[in-house]
This record gives structure tokens, sequence and C-alpha cells, in this order.
């Protein structure tokens, strides 16, 4: 069966500078806005500058069997791939035309001559979804353009976003039981914007955010359970994507984020959750990506999460990642797995520590990391003056995998007592890249350790890395007892 296409609404822009074809039938490409450079700043006072950002492309359809794809970009180029590069997928170019094979479902990058204005492929299973569009506990949304404002739900709620929907707004739970959120729609966020709560004489210096603004998330549920998150693609979300405060027994499958670039778009952030699992997802966020994080007010603990079978891409900050708060005196058994790390920019297995929580048990496990062969080093961005300096010699290399406690001048909010980090284990690592990315652990002092940390099968290439300094490790004070096998 040939692939199907989504409809997309008349109201809503495609793509006229590039055309797709899948099985032969023109795709609508619709277009994104995602960040251009790694410069950022913590809230100084107002939203981050348009010109830090640029436009990519994406397309939706579903598949059931291999789908040919043909490209004409409306521009030249020399070089092309297809990420991730796990799939082997192997593009041919021929008069301009891009031809390849999308093999299975999942999310996909199509670059040419770098990852500016990529196109993203996100090919679905077919859909299953039990939903009675008019029954009485259903919010549908069908066809056409929608304004929601902030959607509050109630108890066994279900949301379903149809094919051809867009809907603009934000959907937020409190203390709610059996809710879903379902589709092969888009929730688009591109019209919530921050209040501001009073001006800046002085604009932040881009290290402390400077709190004069409110700002909603597109998701955000607080002490919710028995949650479903399925199949709808979230575009341009002025703050988190997905936020889960308090939460247990959460399912998230087949999301697709993207056009995160304002400051702070965080991807999907557990805090505080238990019971939770998140697998088939497409991640592309300027902030980090997936977390896991400990917040004063809720359960303290984070337990029993597995995130697995992701595509992720960070244009900021860290791709996977727990931390960097941590008030619960317990964060454990969360687990990495079989995940694409198709771009990092700042570290890409990160377990940052500025709070008292102990965080063990943990596991990243057959993790595939993917490096350019340039890279720009991240910036903090001082004043509105400041422009991000290129460099197309850059020597910068993205951190691969890391361990740290310390104590954050904003993040720990004065809390002086410190956590630790124990029981991690890395197995199975396989990075793409022309150098060995530098890996790092560190603890704070003697009674706050990083301890107990195996590396067990670390690859460059598909050469196996057999000691610390070949595999690019660095050991810092209070580190004991990082094994490489």
């Amino acid at each position: 069966m040939p692939a199907r296409t989504y409809r997309v609404p008349g109201e809503i822009p495609v793509a006229d500078d590039i055309l797709c074809l899948l099985d032969g039938q023109k795709a609508p490409v619709q277009l994104c806005r995602v960040s251009a450079v790694p410069f950022n700043r913590r809230w100084p006072g107002h939203q981050r500058q348009i010109e830090q950002s640029e436009i990519a492309y994406f397309t939706s359809l579903e598949m059931t069997e291999p789908v040919t794809v043909q490209v004409r970009p409306g521009r030249a180029f020399k070089d092309v791939v297809v990420r991730p590069l796990s799939k082997n997928v192997h593009p041919q170019v021929e008069n301009g035309v891009i031809t390849f094979i999308l093999p299975s479902p999942g999310g996909y990058s199509l670059e040419m001559d770098g990852y500016h204005h990529n196109l993203h492929l996100f090919a679905d299973p077919p859909a299953n979804y039990a939903v009675d569009p008019h029954g009485p506990a259903t919010i549908y949304f069908g066809p056409g353009c929608h304004d929601v404002g902030i959607l509050e739900l109630k108890d066994g709620q279900t949301v379903f976003i149809d094919e051809g929907a867009v809907v603009y707004g934000c959907i937020h739970a409190t203390d709610c039981r059996g809710i879903r959120i379902l589709g092969r729609g888009v929730l688009d966020n591109s019209k919530n914007v921050e209040t501001i709560l009073f001006p800046m004489e002085k604009l932040g210096d881009g290290m402390f955010d400077v709190r004069n603004a409110k700002r909603e998330h597109t998701i955000q549920l607080i002490r919710c359970q028995d949650v479903v998150l399925d199949g709808f693609t979230i575009r341009d979300s002025l703050v988190y994507n997905v936020g889960l405060w308090g939460c247990d027994d959460v399912e998230i499958r087949n999301l697709k984020i993207i056009g995160s670039w304002r400051f702070n778009t965080d991807g999907i952030d557990f805090h505080n959750c238990r019971r939770c699992h998140v697998t088939d997802c497409f991640v592309r966020t300027f902030d980090d990506s997936i977390c896991f994080k400990g917040h004063l007010g809720y359960q303290q603990v984070c337990e029993d999460i597995l995130v697995e079978n992701c595509v992720v891409w960070c244009d900021w900050d860290h791709c996977l990642e727990i931390g960097a708060e941590c008030c619960a005196d317990h964060m454990r058994n969360l687990t990495f797995r079989n995940m694409d790390v198709i771009r990092s920019l700042d570290i890409a297995l990160n377990i940052g520590n500025v709070d008292y929580g102990h965080v063990h048990d943990v596991l990243f496990e057959n993790i595939r990391v993917e490096m350019d062969p340039v890279y720009q080093r991240p910036r903090i961005q001082r004043d509105d003056a400041e422009t991000f300096p290129v460099d197309p010699h850059s020597p910068w290399l993205p951190t691969l995998m890391g361990c740290s406690i310390t104590e954050h001048p904003e993040y720990s909010e004065g809390r002086k007592e410190r956590g630790r980090i124990s029981d991690i284990t890395y197995r199975n690592i396989h990075v793409r890249s022309d150098r060995m990315p530098p890996s790092s652990f560190r603890g704070y002092d003697a009674h706050h350790r990083v301890e107990n940390v195996t590396i067990e099968g670390l690859y460059r290439n598909g050469v196996r890395m057999k000691t610390l300094e070949k595999a690019n490790v660095y050991i810092g004070e209070f580190a004991e007892n990082v094994v490489l096998k």
C-alpha cells in the first residue's frame, strides 16, 4: 500500500521552494522555525531575537511498507545525508533530485550541506485510536484551524486532534486521572506569547532569569495519573513542550516535537514523576530534550521511568539528562535505551546534580550519538547588540557523557545541601565522529561524590575504546570507581 500523506488546512502556509514526493504522490511540506545558532541567555526581559532562528521543513505521512521519497530542493547542494545514520538510508542524487527509501516508521532528517534548512520526515504507523469523536468525554478537533487558548482538562477527558487539524493553544490539567491527548494533527503554540509583568529598565546579562514574565507551557500536567499522549506533532512552543510535575503512570508514544527556538523550550520533562514510559518519539528542541528533574512541592522521588526508541536533536543544551534540579530524596531506576542522538551541542548524556537528591541506578543503554565535523561553540548572549561569531574552523566538540555535583547560582536557589550520584551504567554507547568527544566525571566534596560508574562498551566508528585515555574520559575530584570495560 503506498504512503498516505496528511492534509494541511488551507490557512496554513506550505513550502513552495521544495518539492517532496512520497511513492510518487506530492506531499505538502510545512514550515517550522528552529534555532539557527547556539546563542542563548537566561530570560533577559524579552523573548529571543528572531534573527537567531531560521526556517526548516517537515512533512508527515502514514506508512505500512517501505516508502520511496523524492525531494527536489529549491537550492543547489553538494552533500546530502539522511539521519539517523543507524537507519542505513543511502540517498541518491540525479539531476538535482534526491531519492531514498524510508525503511520503517519513525522520525528522519534530510540534510543538504549541513543541518540548516533541513527537511524532517515524520512517518507514522497506521493509527489505531478507538475514540468516539462525539463521545461525552471527547474534545474533538477535526480538519481545519482551531484557537483554544489554554484548554483545561477534567478527569477522564480525551482530546483528539485529527489529521488535518491545527490546534493553536495549550493543554493543561491538574489533579486529573485518565486523560488522553491523541491524534495525527498539530498542536501549534506559536500564538502563545509571554505576558510581561513589568518592564525592565536594564535587561539581564544572560546569566539569571529576571522573572518579569509569565510564560505558559504547551502541555502542562500537574499531579495527574493514568495519562496517554500519542501521535500528534507539537510546533513552536513558548516554553516546555511537555512538562509533567508529580505525575504517575504516563505513557507517551510517537510524539513529534519541532519548531522549538524560543528561550527554555525543553522537550519532555518529568519532575518528581513515577512509572512513566516514552517511546518512538522525535524530539528536536532548543533547550534540553528529554529530562528527569526534581522540584520542591511534589512527591520526593523521581523513579521507574523508561525512555526508548526515540530520535533526539538538541540545538543548544543537553539531549538526555537527569537534572540539573534534583530536589528529590531519590531519583532512581531511570533508563534511556535504544536512542539516536543525531545532534548535540553541549552534553549528549548528562547527569548534573545541583541539589540534595541522590541520583542512582541509572542506565544509558544502546545509545547512538552522531557528531558533526564542525560545531559552533554554544555561547551566552550578554546584550541585545551582541551577535553570534560564526567560526567555520571551530575546534569545539560537544561532551559525550557527564556526571557532576555542583552548586548553581540560580538553580540551587541558595540551598547548601548537596547530593550524590552513584551506580550509573553506560552500556553499548556508539559514537560516529572524526574525533573522540570528551566525557567528564566529578563530585563536589568527600561527602558528595560521583561513584560506581560503569562504562561497558564504548565505541567510536565501530572501534571499542579500551582505555580511559583513548575514550577521552576525564575523572575529576571526588569521583571514585569510574570503570571502563
